[in-house]
């Protein structure tokens, strides 16, 4: 489908249309010819964006250097095009990117663009492909024209905001959180005071309270970036399934006494009643009178934007207050607003209208750009035809069937609709008589079978060795069930690790092997249990207190828990005298019931945040006594002692390089190389 537009072999274009495969002559090479077209024949142009006051840019360094490694062999940067974003000529030059004029960037294949070309930008664009913000329900005469030139056109605006891989290619979201981000900037920069509250010498300063009304992806990076700051945030939205989303943030939801639901399709809101909206109005005419900053961002593409706060509710705002309304660009949602401009009431009130709010932050705008409309230029053929380096447009890819607008001139907007969900029989509900016995019995059952099953364990033990075995191990199992339930959800990956690196007291079982194996297999297998159960200690704590720091803030307490290796290192030098005297056959057993008591703390210690650490110290002064006991319990030969130690001084070091150079993203992926 690419082949046309991009002027590569019309006549196989044209069969692959028709055709599963590419027609040709007789062959005995079974394999088909993929889809689309190679990358390696397709040129990308990124022109310089000419709209007024526009800083950002469709591609960065970073960008093109990802395209040209997946296979694209030649990228035309028009020269300037990034400057305004702080990319220079130079930078794209070292990407591997090729610096053109205006005239020449439109050549390319496919354009990448960001703002909707102009007439004359698009007319450069001739037959060829671009993927850009378009708005085609408010564009019709651009779509018209590219239409008449048999043009091939994406919008990023487009995406099916529902699909869940869509988000990758989200450019409206993605910049949607950068304005929310610079909103409060701009507000903080027209504010009188701090946002957040302090108490000096001098006096005390109250924090400032927001209001976000609208609590999108906009809304909810301006409710962060507030609270981050320190203001009393309040948020309002009319889809009450966004409360948790707010007070997960630290803001407060403010609610409308009427029932009605506001969620929408595509992930947007929809119009609300009358009744709603005078509700709405006694209620925000309240806050307006007490907050200092209003950030509003309800917006729905292609409609003029709701107006939610009036000019009468402005007039009772206090002096000094700010407004920032993030649909300016469609009307806005404050009757006092006026897109692009500063204005400033009778009564004190300075209004935002920015509409470049993106733009003003180009760097990291053109960033997250780039990222979208390059993975959405990959993903179209290898995502659906398992191709790489294939452009093809598969209209059963959801995004990509979404997104286009044009195919070689032919109207593909609107896409088509989803089917309808298929509704589900309503069964008749059978009402079940509860017994209220069942539970009861169950229970005795099961306690008569456990009773049952540890008699008979008792009845056919061999010897007492079996019977204390046997001992450990149910009391073991209790505990460690009543341990681990115990541990918080959110430290369950450092449990996972301390948990690996206890278990990695399977390098006392290959101790006694190397002491007391006549095998030369049981001896070599012993050995490697020994290695792999060290790799795992050594490399399972350090995992640990990596995972643990990234649990901390930058204004919690210092802590020492390094002082615990005082009583640590004191019993370790107590066991080695006291079992070394000869004196105190029973010292080994009594060391090693400590390090199972510390071994047992130290995951009981991830309970909490606030013993976590100490958990993890508590596991580390287990495993080594244990180690230390059985060793002494051994008392090997000095060929033997020399083997061990140098088998786990082999793993430990292996465990100390892979535990200190992975990264905190592939944290999880090691616990689980570990385990």
């Amino acid at each position: 489908n690419y082949a046309s537009p991009l002027t590569f072999a019309p006549a196989a274009a044209a069969a692959a249309t028709t055709t599963p495969f590419h027609i040709r002559p007789f062959s005995t090479d079974p394999t088909p010819t993929p889809l689309g077209i190679p990358y390696a024949k397709v040129t990308i142009g990124i022109p310089k964006e000419i709209f007024p006051g526009e800083k950002r840019v469709a591609g960065t360094p970073a960008s093109i250097a990802n395209l040209l490694k997946q296979g694209f062999k030649t990228i035309h940067v028009e020269s300037g095009a990034g400057v305004a974003s702080y990319f220079s000529d130079a930078d794209y030059r070292a990407a591997g990117a090729t610096i053109v004029s205006a005239a020449d960037v439109y050549t390319s294949n496919v354009v990448l663009k960001l703002r909707p070309p102009t007439p004359d930008e698009a007319k450069l664009i001739e037959n060829r492909t671009l993927i850009s913000f378009v708005y085609p329900g408010q564009n019709d005469e651009l779509v018209q024209q590219l239409k008449s030139q048999n043009a091939t056109l994406f919008a990023m605006d487009l995406i099916p905001r529902t699909l869940s891989r869509g988000q990758t290619y989200d450019a409206l979201s993605s910049q949607a959180n950068i304005s929310g981000y610079r909103a409060v900037l701009e507000a903080t920069n027209e504010f009188g005071r701090f946002l957040a509250g302090q108490m000096t010498a001098a006096g005390k300063i109250p924090p400032a309270k927001v209001l976000v009304l609208g609590t999108g992806v906009a809304g909810l990076a301006a409710i962060q970036t507030a609270k981050n700051m320190g203001a009393i945030v309040r948020a309002f939205d009319v889809r009450p399934v966004t409360k948790e989303q707010v007070e997960a943030m630290g803001g407060k939801f403010l609610g409308v006494d009427f029932e009605e639901d506001g969620s929408g399709s595509g992930g947007y809101a929809k119009e609300m009643s009358k009744e709603w909206h005078a509700e709405a109005r006694k209620m925000l005419t309240a806050q307006c009178e007490d907050v200092d900053i209003i950030i509003t961002t309800a917006l729905i593409p292609g409609r003029t934007a709701p107006v939610m706060v009036t000019k009468a509710m402005v007039a009772k705002m206090k002096n000094g207050s700010v407004t920032v309304d993030l649909a300016a660009v469609n009307g806005g949602n404050i009757e006092t607003t006026v897109a692009d401009e500063k204005y400033v009431t009778e009564n004190g009130v300075t209004c935002l209208g920015y509409t470049d709010l993106p733009s003003r932050l180009p760097t990291t705008s053109s960033t997250l750009y780039a990222n979208n409309i390059s993975k959405f230029l990959l993903s179209q053929g290898p995502m659906t035809t398992k191709n790489k380096e294939f452009l093809y447009i598969d209209h059963e890819d959801e995004a990509v069937r979404g997104m286009l607008v044009l195919e070689n001139g032919n109207m593909m907007y609107p896409p088509p609709k989803p089917p309808p969900p298929v509704k589900k029989e309503v069964k008749e509900v059978v009402v079940i008589p509860i017994d209220h016995k069942a539970p009861y019995v169950s229970g005795a059952k099961n306690a008569s079978l456990l009773a049952a099953t540890i008699l008979g364990f008792g009845a056919l033990a061999p010897n007492p060795a079996f019977s204390g075995m046997f001992t450990t191990f149910a009391l073991s199992n209790i505990i460690g069930v009543q341990v681990v339930l115990g541990v918080s959800h959110a430290l369950h990956s450092p449990l996972m690790a301390v948990t690996n690196a206890i278990s990695g007291t399977t390098a006392l079982g290959g101790m006694h092997l190397l002491a007391n194996s006549t095998s030369a297999s049981a001896t070599a297998l012993g050995a490697t249990a020994t290695a792999l159960s060290t790799v795992n200690i050594v490399g399972g704590f350090i995992v640990t207190t990596k995972m643990l720091d990234m649990f901390k803030r930058p204004d919690d307490p210092p802590e020492y828990y390094h002082y615990y290796g005082i009583p640590a290192a004191g019993t370790l030098a107590g066991y080695a005298a006291l079992s070394s005297s000869g004196a105190y056959p029973e010292i080994d057993t009594a060391a090693g019931t400590m390090a199972g008591i510390l071994c047992i703390g130290g995951i009981g210690g991830l309970s909490s945040q606030t013993t976590a650490r100490l958990g993890a110290a508590s596991g580390q002064a287990g495993v080594g006594l244990a180690l230390a006991s059985t060793f002494g319990g051994l008392s090997p030969s000095m060929g033997s002692t020399m083997q061990i130690a140098g088998l786990m001084a082999a793993g430990g070091g292996l465990g100390h390089y892979i535990g200190h150079r992975v990264e905190p993203t592939s944290l999880p992926q090691t616990v689980a190389a570990f385990h």
